[in-house]
């Protein structure tokens, strides 16, 4: 299993395209808009030139890395001879289903279909294949390149050969792979989303401030980033996205989404990713402001 397709050239998808193709695999990076694509390719050099620049692998390396990576914009021209695609498009049930129907069509019958999904029900995605017991949860952490954890997630029907396959591939990545069971938020989000929910309605209630609340749980519970501020690099449409996905699941109040995450991602306050979020990004000052505005 040397040829990979990787769908989606977003911050996610670039990550684990880079991963794949560092450690030698052939690798068809896919994304329909044109220049995401490009943006993908240019963060990959980007974070390859810092590795060079921190002398942890070589500029040969550099080049080999991105030589094993080819750029499509047409799904079945990019999966053509894939053995295995890993989907990591927009957290978004409509859209992940539409493309493994695609996939299901386009690659060859021996492919094994993963997906990068944080939440979203892998056997639901895998029900609408002619393969559910070849579809399977690949849960990558970001910065993908550096994180080491992936989850991997058993669909209902999935094969234990296919996942006893992508356990050891995971591992040829560098990566620990973990198998976890298909619920609602899988381990990882169904610990770690309430978490930050939970954090959201501190800041709502007016207990403590953005930097307060970082601070208590950075030097306090020895986190080495605040949930705020992790919130804010997950990006909160992400973490609204994988809440309702929790809340729908299991019907529980406890992954009912703070209205202050709601009202901000409503407002196009996303973290990072739009500049603004509970810190304010476009001149690095903390943006406490920016959040106490909604709550009203």
């Amino acid at each position: 299993m040397k040829n990979v397709a990787v769908i989606g050239a977003g911050t996610m998808g670039n990550g684990i395209a880079h991963t794949f193709a560092q450690s030698g695999f052939k690798v068809q990076l896919i994304d329909i808009n044109k220049e995401a694509l490009k943006k993908g390719i240019q963060t990959i050099a980007t974070n390859l030139d810092r590795m060079v620049a921190k002398e942890k692998i070589t500029a040969q390396q550099k080049l080999d890395t991105l030589n094993n990576i080819t750029p499509f914009t047409n799904i079945k021209e990019g999966v053509d001879y894939a053995a295995l695609v890993v989907e990591a498009a927009t957290e978004n049930l409509e859209l992940k289903l539409k493309i493994f129907k695609e996939l299901d069509e386009a690659c060859s019958e021996s492919a094994i279909l993963a997906t990068n999904t944080s939440s979203i029900s892998i056997t639901q995605i895998a029900g609408v294949t002619s393969r559910p017991e070849r579809v399977i949860g690949m849960h990558f952490m970001n910065p993908v390149p550096i994180m080491k954890l992936v989850e991997i997630i058993r669909g209902y029907n999935t094969s234990n050969k296919v996942t006893a396959t992508i356990m050891e591939l995971s591992k040829t990545l560098g990566k620990v792979p973990v198998e976890v069971n298909d619920y609602p938020g899988f381990v990882a989000n169904r610990i770690l989303m309430p978490m930050l929910n939970e954090s959201i309605e501190t800041l709502y209630h007016g207990v403590a401030g953005v930097y307060e609340i970082d601070t208590v749980m950075k030097l306090g519970m020895a986190h080495p980033m605040g949930p705020l501020q992790l919130a804010d690099f997950i990006g909160l449409d992400v973490c609204l996205s994988i809440l309702n996905v929790m809340y729908n699941g299991f019907k529980t109040p406890k992954y009912a989404p703070c209205p202050l995450l709601v009202n901000m991602v409503r407002a196009g306050k996303l973290g990072i990713k739009s500049g603004e979020g509970f810190y304010d990004y476009s001149n690095n000052k903390k943006a406490e402001k920016i959040a106490k505005q909604f709550l009203n």
